[in-house]
């Protein structure tokens, strides 16, 4: 949770100081790479997997990692308001909560239902601003959004699933780093991005990448041993009531009685969860 919201917070500094987007994902994915890596050497971790383990990481980190982020990014592009987009991508929730009872026999009760329907419902309040609204957007943001949010909701699941089968997370995670660096060096080359932009800000390229390196971490290890994925998806989503709140003091955005309800409701509904 807190992670969550230092990582948005210094990718938000670092956009408004210009940094492509494409290095800040860079910055993700390579440096918690290094450090997942070499955490699993030192302590010993068997880095042999299946052939079966190796189609998911493939799967997982291509598709559901690499593309979810795409999705989402363009989705935010392309809508006309980029609140929906982020709605419909952060309700994946809902899918990983349902499908987790299904799979994993996790427990559902109506109490942690309703709370993550509370944070799903406020966190709208808080992302979509209604001055926001575009006059050239296309109508693709709408399965573009929808991608994203399956692609996530699946990486969680894929995640849970490999854990479940005595995967260790280090391992996980260092393979799908290793394959999502190469898609986005590969997607930087072809872009023509110059790397040497990272030589001029590198506090920012490694604090990305720090902050990064301990929000996963924490995440995939949560995943691992929650009773029910949908949980650790809803505290994640539930982290934009701090970012906005650190947005109006840090970067001046806009303060209404809209987002002052919806911090409260996905506070509410994040305390009814956890207790």
């Amino acid at each position: 949770f807190f992670s969550s919201i230092a990582l948005y917070l210094s990718i938000r500094k670092s956009s408004l100081s210009g940094f492509p987007t494409q290095l800040n994902n860079l910055a993700m994915f390579t440096i918690p790479l290094f450090f997942y890596a070499s955490i699993g050497i030192f302590s010993k971790q068997n880095f042999l997997i299946t052939l079966s383990q190796l189609i998911i990481i493939l799967v997982s980190a291509i598709l559901f990692s690499y593309l979810g982020n795409v999705f989402s990014l363009k989705s935010i592009e392309y809508s006309p308001n980029p609140g929906y987009s982020l709605v419909i991508s952060k309700s994946y929730v809902v899918l990983t909560t349902v499908i987790s009872v299904i799979l994993f026999h996790s427990p559902l009760s109506l109490q942690k239902a309703l709370a993550i329907v509370i944070i799903i419902v406020f966190s709208a309040l808080i992302s979509i601003n209604p001055k926001a609204n575009k006059i050239n957007s296309k109508k693709i943001w709408l399965p573009l959004a929808f991608g994203a949010f399956f692609c996530w909701g699946f990486l969680s699941l894929a995640s849970k699933y490999l854990f479940s089968q005595g995967l260790n997370t280090f391992v996980f995670l260092t393979y799908v780093y290793f394959i999502v660096t190469l898609c986005i060096f590969t997607e930087t080359r072809s872009k023509k991005i110059p790397l040497n932009l990272v030589r001029k800000n590198p506090w920012i390229f490694l604090f990305i990448g720090i902050l990064s390196t301990s929000f996963n971490l924490f995440m995939f290890q949560a995943i691992k041993f929650a009773p029910n994925v949908g949980y650790v998806n809803a505290v994640n989503a539930s982290s934009i009531s701090l970012v906005t709140i650190f947005s109006i003091l840090l970067f001046k955005d806009e303060f209404s009685l809209k987002k002052l309800i919806g911090v409260i409701g996905v506070t509410i509904g994040l305390f009814l969860l956890l207790i």
